[in-house]
């Protein structure tokens, strides 16, 4: 491994565990998204010093995570193990999982107490708070939809208007008084 690639892999490893990842599957990831051909557990287990076990386990995971694509070559029994070579659908998959993972039993939490009569003030202003989460979250989600189902183009120049989106909003309130607060 050359010394950007462990440097990279290394990082990653460190980062995994912030990004709900723990470290080794976090290298394990770097390396097959940073190494053009595909991979097979040995090499990965050798590359990074950990055991084929540990590979193993790890590649479920990335699998479930819809992160990496297995592969065969003929007359190898092996598999191989590549990224997604497009970055956006890269981050598209990790949006998805995210969401089927963390935001959609959220949101069922929300809901759940949002059907629940309030016995009290104290439940009631609850409820109140609970509905303000769960619009913003539904919010998110169906913005998210949106980008899932936008062209990469489209999402990178969504992306690089950055604040003069902000720009805009404020001319339309300046253009259209009184239309904002009703969106």
């Amino acid at each position: 491994m050359s010394p950007i690639i462990n440097s990279l892999v290394m990082h990653f490893g460190e980062m995994g565990s912030r990004w709900g990842l723990n470290r080794t599957l976090g290298q394990m990831y770097a390396l097959i998204v940073l190494t053009e051909k595909p991979l097979n557990a040995d090499e990965i287990s050798a590359q990074l010093n950990i055991s084929r076990s540990n590979v193993s386990m790890g590649l479920k995971e990335l699998k479930s995570w819809n992160l990496i694509k297995l592969s065969h070559i003929p007359g190898d029994r092996k598999e191989y193990f590549s990224a997604p070579k497009d970055v956006w659908e890269i981050a598209r998959n990790l949006m998805m999982e995210r969401r089927k993972r963390e935001v959609d039993p959220t949101l069922t939490a929300l809901r759940d107490v949002l059907l629940e009569a309030p016995a009290n003030e104290q439940e009631e202003y609850a409820q109140q708070r609970v509905k303000q989460m769960h619009d913003l979250i539904e919010m998110l989600t169906i913005w998210t939809d949106e980008l899932q189902n936008m062209s990469n183009e489209k999402v990178a120049a969504l992306l690089k208007l950055g604040s003069g989106l902000s720009k805009l909003l404020d001319m339309k309130e300046r253009l259209l008084p009184g239309k904002a607060n009703k969106e």
